[in-house]
């Protein structure tokens, strides 16, 4: 028993093990983690990648750099070599990416309908027929000024729509002003 050896396949075995239990130990819980990400954080982090690559290569396409990466699990890395060596490959014609999150799908293709479909607005002065009032431009505030609120219901009606037409167009007034103030700065 003295002259007992350790066999180098038992000896293996014993490192095999060994390595496996600290991996078990201390690296099990990243290799858990991007499993259990749920499909908002997936498309925030690709999202992200692709916006680091655009910033350093403008000129590549948003397509392209999304093909590669769905192709490379996300590496960033390895994206960007391709780039650098010029091996970026074009994706298929089937490979249709989801717009960027600033743009939904119907943002290209529906501005036109939405225009057509919903009919133009007046301004506020020919809606609520205040051209008289401009061309007063004397509006009769202070006698209801010190008027509280009123229990007839026609009273409050009038009151309102009243305010509304002065708060329009004192509006108006003071985009008049502004207006007026930007064409003089530009013309000195």
């Amino acid at each position: 028993m003295a002259n007992e050896q350790i066999s180098l396949p038992y000896f293996v075995g014993v490192l095999v093990f060994a390595g496996l239990v600290i991996r078990y130990l201390f690296f099990s819980g990243t290799s858990s983690q991007p499993t259990t990400r749920s499909p908002e954080a997936f498309l925030r982090s690709r999202e992200a990648a692709v916006e680091r690559i655009q910033q350093m290569f403008p000129q590549t396409d948003r397509r392209n750099i999304l093909w590669d990466l769905q192709r490379n699990g996300g590496n960033i890395q390895s994206t960007t070599e391709r780039i650098l060596s010029g091996r970026m490959e074009t994706p298929p014609v089937t490979f249709q990416p989801p717009p960027p999150p600033g743009q939904s799908a119907s943002a290209h293709s529906a501005p036109a309908t939405r225009q057509a479909d919903k009919p133009t607005q007046p301004d506020l002065i020919t809606r609520y027929n205040l051209k008289s009032k401009i061309d007063a431009e004397t509006t009769n505030s202070n006698d209801s000024k010190g008027k509280g609120w009123s229990s007839n219901r026609e009273e409050r009606q009038v009151s309102l729509q009243r305010r509304r037409d002065e708060m329009i167009l004192a509006a108006r007034k003071k985009m008049q002003a502004k207006m007026a103030a930007e064409t003089a700065g530009t013309a000195q």
